[in-house]
């Protein structure tokens, strides 16, 4: 087994062939089974690197395939109708396998850790990424809330904390890296929160038809118009409300907090940021990634 090693930043994670997991939620034996996990060809699995788009993209997921999701007759929370894969703790005693087809999970694990079974390319995976700078700076507000995380004292630590990726799922670089450049071994849509926020219709459009699914005008409508931020922030289902308090303190923020295009800019200083452009062109400049770093207003 591969050797396991401290976070130096953060006591609650521990380092994992190139992953950092959460010490009181993730054992090294239950990551490595997960590569036998028992796939279904009509499995969904959404996958993000952490504060890319995660609780939106399952709301959409749950109203585009859930009727009684998107008319209110149905009150199931979306941690219920899309669990995690990897978070055995927020549903200890439900067996997967078990699960009535459809299935949807989701996850932060990296390309190394999802299960092989994932590669007959029958099973739909969906990769939702994010500008990284925004990402850092929703996950810096987040430490706030995750009660299984050292808090940084200011963000100066958590942008080198973050570079280093000495937090949950480790390196953003590697992340996106690794799902980029083997998307051709799975059946996967790879989206950007950012074209989520400048045009929503037309992404709901590309979920639904990469589904297979097909939403009529009135379904359609509702499914935009509850995914939207506002709505979606009021939803306790959707905004995490729900979440054990052990592992989520809703006291100190909120799960959906801006949801905007650049506000990486309020809270990077113009040596940060440069410092991070001047890394991303070595690390992804080889790569065919164009991002959105603001929304002019």
């Amino acid at each position: 087994m591969a050797a396991i090693s401290p976070v130096s930043r953060d006591s609650n994670l521990y380092w994992y062939k190139g992953f950092c997991f959460i010490k009181d939620m993730m054992s090294t034996e239950f990551i490595d089974s997960l590569k036998d996990f028992k796939i279904r060809d009509d499995d969904v699995f959404l996958i993000t690197y952490p504060k890319s788009g995660t609780i939106w993209t399952q709301q959409i997921l749950s109203l585009i395939c859930s009727e009684g999701h998107r008319n209110g007759t149905e009150k199931i929370d979306t941690n219920d109708r899309v669990p995690w894969l990897e978070f055995r703790t927020i549903n200890a005693y439900e067996d997967y396998n078990i699960r009535p087809s459809p299935r949807m999970f989701v996850s932060h694990l990296s390309e190394t850790f999802v299960p092989r079974g994932l590669k007959n390319k029958k099973a739909k995976v969906i990769y939702v990424m994010r500008n990284p700078k925004d990402a850092m700076k929703s996950f810096y507000h987040f430490q706030d809330m995750a009660v299984l995380a050292e808090k940084s004292p200011d963000f100066q630590h958590f942008f080198e904390k973050f570079l280093d990726g000495e937090v949950f799922a480790g390196k953003w670089f590697d992340h996106i890296r690794g799902w980029y450049t083997h998307k051709d071994e799975y059946n996967i849509l790879i989206l950007k929160y950012e074209d989520m926020i400048k045009d929503l219709r037309s992404v709901v459009k590309q979920i639904s038809t990469f589904l297979g699914i097909k939403l009529d005008d009135e379904a359609m409508d509702i499914v935009v118009k509850k995914a939207s931020f506002n709505e979606m922030k009021k939803d306790p289902l959707a905004n995490k409300e729900n979440m054990p308090e052990d592992i989520i303190d809703n006291k100190s923020g909120s799960f959906m907090r801006k949801g905007q295009v650049g506000d990486w800019k309020n809270t990077l200083t113009v040596a940060q940021s440069e410092l991070f452009d001047k890394l991303f062109q070595e690390k992804m400049g080889d790569l065919s990634l164009n991002f959105t770093w603001q929304i002019p207003e």
